[in-house]
């Protein structure tokens, strides 16, 4: 596995959820974490934003601004997609299932 940062939950100090939009989630396979996934970001129009790795947990973060986003993972135990709205600043969550 490779050394991706920590895309828990918990959030870098200092981050303003009144000021700031957070998209975050899990990519799970069957329930079960998938750690390593590429987990892209893509605007409302699909096209990309930007790209992370999930952590051991599968979790992941992107910090972005408000709008609809589409969060598609890509890893061995397959692929997926999820929308998440987020219509205004704070903490957005989902969970991205692959098969």
């Amino acid at each position: 596995m490779c050394g991706a940062p920590d895309q828990s939950v918990s959030l870098p100090a200092g981050t303003d959820l009144s000021k700031e939009t957070v998209l975050a989630g899990r990519v799970v396979a069957g329930g079960e974490p998938v750690g390593g996934a590429f987990v892209r970001l893509l605007d409302g129009t699909g096209e990309f934003t930007a790209e992370v790795v999930a952590s051991a947990s599968g979790d992941f973060r992107f910090f972005a601004a408000p709008g609809t986003w589409t969060l598609r993972a890509l890893s061995r135990s397959g692929n997926g997609e999820a929308v998440l709205e987020a219509d205004a600043p704070g903490l957005h969550q989902t969970l991205v299932a692959v098969a």
